[in-house]
């Protein structure tokens, strides 16, 4: 009989594996981009791709059950990473500077 798995055991083996899809998916889509990109650009898409991956393929696990299906879902997830991203980042910038400008108009000094 088989000693059962520690969670964070299962959680780690998991989280690298969805990895590692992740990385692959953005390893494809790189490869059949036909934007000029640089070293940095590759790494920032890759990263992207490997964190959101990893948390797709932890949160996924439990409620998708064809395997088939989770790892499509993982890829997914990992080839939409960078535009996902950069429009989280585009929108909290933007609402940043839309707080920043509320609270600037507000406290302009009074003439005395």
């Amino acid at each position: 009989m088989k000693p059962p798995i520690d969670d964070l055991d299962q959680m780690a083996k998991d989280g690298f594996a969805s990895s590692i899809l992740g990385s692959a998916a953005m390893a494809a889509r790189i490869l059949v981009s036909t934007e000029r990109m640089t070293i940095g650009w590759m790494i920032r898409w890759a990263t992207a791709a490997i964190i959101t991956s990893a948390f797709v393929g932890i949160v996924a696990q439990d409620y998708i059950q064809n395997k088939g299906a989770l790892y499509g879902a993982i890829g997914i997830s990992g080839a939409a990473a960078p535009e996902l991203i950069d429009f989280i980042i585009k929108y909290v910038k933007a609402r940043g500077a839309k707080e920043v400008s509320d609270v600037t108009k507000k406290a302009r000094p009074r003439r005395q």
